[in-house]
């Protein structure tokens, strides 16, 4: 969800021009970038806590023993013993013999030795900081908290950029950086606790080798300042790099729970069930860590949604389609959206929604300046619901979700003003639309301190409701603006904070026939 911000004059400095970037994207690359690099440290979690009935061990001849890991409010303050000679030696010889089964795993070739670096806590920690606030695309994150906190995903008084950073120097684990094309080792870790993770990230490695990972995971990375008008496809990327960071973990994750079956004589492919213990280890190994734990539902789910969904993905697509279109044939015709993660039969099938046909931005918004345009995928509606709604009732409904956008704005001239938003959903039938429709209309008053539901004609509603009807249209009046729900066939039209005359002509436009996608 949060994408893309656009300049109100092709005068802007390059700063502003900057501020005005995707910040959806911002927001889903800089995760990616850091989670590429530190893993989050689940790989490391789902190490320690291991696959249920997996012995102890070391090595890929013997799967390795899970360890306790230190709880982490004590982690960065606890003294670290560091590693001795001959256990850094150990540790490096392993590089080579775990890259060999990952490739044998993957069928990815070894085209180059992988370059291997023993680092302290420190430099790691410098490495997260730098990335949160030197990298451009962390820069565009912190900008992404706007749209979320008023979808209502982060908390109003949420500091993201400050969270990720505790975050990540609490989750701190081996490494592989495709920037330098080096496997990071700790120099405070043991080597056995350390090498499941690197079946993990030497599986970046060879990733990266073949396919160029940086290139991959920042697919039609167009900034919207250069463009007038935005196109279906301009959006539809804003959900490409998720789908793609779940290929990447996931195959990584199916590499590193075959290492620690390997002793066994097993893999992934051979003893599914495994996944689930592997997942529920992850879940448990992250109870020590009370950034994670603490963090809003909807950063739970996208920085877990490579793991526990990719690995699902990959294990689908090994049991239906083998093994050659689970690891390279995904590189070559890699999924496109939350939807074909989440549920894998719609890649297999090849599934194709139809496009959304979109509004004229450029005029109906013509007194607003554009701030925020992108996809509102199925990962961020199951949060969405699950948030406003409970787990039962998003499971039930999101798998129903058929597209989606939404569009952020100010007042022309008025940078301090609040956001407004238009947001559009598709579903499967009208009924799941309206389904959609009631509950997103029940969120207003959480999200708002004054919501008042109003008529129609503006007065007061004699009794407070929600869109639940097919066709149903609802108002409320709220300290941001009005805000209009309307559920029509099988599309839901939200909008925050806009005028009338604006509200009124999307309406038309939304659900009109042959309105042209990006005129």
């Amino acid at each position: 969800m949060p994408a893309r911000n656009q300049p109100s004059s092709p005068k802007d400095s390059s700063r502003q021009r900057t501020h005005q970037r995707n910040s959806k994207r911002a927001f889903t690359h800089s995760l990616l970038a850091l989670l590429l690099a530190l893993s989050l440290g689940l790989a490391q979690a789902a190490a320690q806590q291991g696959p249920a009935g997996t012995p102890p061990s070391s090595g890929p001849s013997t799967a390795p023993q899970p360890q306790q890991k230190p709880p982490a409010e004590h982690a960065s303050s606890a003294p670290q013993q560091k590693l001795s000679p001959a256990q850094a030696e150990e540790l490096f010889r392993s590089v080579d013999e775990i890259l060999q089964f990952a490739s044998k795993d993957t069928s990815f070739p070894i085209k180059h030795e992988v370059k291997r670096k023993l680092v302290s806590r420190e430099e790691v920690e410098a490495f997260v900081s730098q990335h949160i606030t030197e990298d451009e695309d962390a820069k565009r994150l912190r900008r992404s908290e706007l749209v979320l906190k008023k979808f209502g995903l982060l908390p109003r008084e949420f500091d993201l950029g400050k969270f990720l950073v505790a975050l990540l120097k609490e989750q701190v684990a081996g490494y592989y950086d495709p920037k330098t094309k080096t496997v990071n080792l700790l120099d405070w870790v043991g080597p056995e606790q350390q090498k499941p993770v690197l079946a993990h990230e030497l599986t970046h490695a060879l990733q990266d080798q073949s396919f160029n990972l940086e290139k991959f995971m920042k697919p039609s990375d167009v900034d919207l300042n250069d463009k007038k008008t935005v196109s279906q496809s301009d959006i539809d990327n804003d959900e490409i790099g998720t789908a793609r960071q779940a290929v990447v973990e996931g195959q990584a994750m199916v590499v590193l729970v075959d290492y620690m079956l390997a002793p066994l004589g097993q893999s992934l492919k051979d003893s599914p069930e495994v996944v689930n213990a592997l997942k529920q280890g992850m879940l448990v190994a992250t109870t020590d860590s009370p950034q994670f734990q603490n963090a809003p539902v909807y950063l739970r789910e996208a920085l877990t949604f490579p793991y526990r969904y990719g690995i699902d993905f990959i294990t689908e697509l090994l049991a239906k389609s083998g093994k050659e279109k689970a690891f390279a044939g995904l590189f070559d015709n890699p999924p496109r959206s939350t939807r074909q993660i989440m549920e894998p039969k719609t890649y297999i099938s090849g599934e194709r929604l139809e496009p959304m046909p979109l509004p004229d931005f450029k005029e109906t918004f013509k007194n607003y300046d554009r701030f925020d345009v992108g996809s509102v995928g199925e990962l961020d509606v199951a949060v969405l619901l699950d948030q406003y709604a409970g787990p039962d009732a998003s499971h039930a409904l999101y798998p129903h979700w058929r597209g989606g956008y939404y569009y952020a704005a100010r007042p022309k001239g008025d940078p301090s003003a609040p956001l407004a938003i238009l947001y559009v959903s598709r579903w499967s039938s009208a009924e799941k639309a309206a389904e959609f429709a009631k509950i997103y209309g029940e969120s207003v008053a959480k999200r708002y301190a004054h919501a008042r539901q109003v008529a129609e004609n503006g007065s007061h509603a004699s009794q407070a409701g929600s869109p639940s009807e097919v066709g149903a249209k609802h108002a409320w009046l709220t300290e941001e603006g009005p805000v209009v729900i309307e559920a029509r066939d099988d599309t839901v039209l939200v909008t925050e904070g806009l005028d009338q005359p604006t509200t009124d002509r999307l309406g038309q436009e939304v659900f009109g026939a042959g309105v042209a996608a990006g005129r």
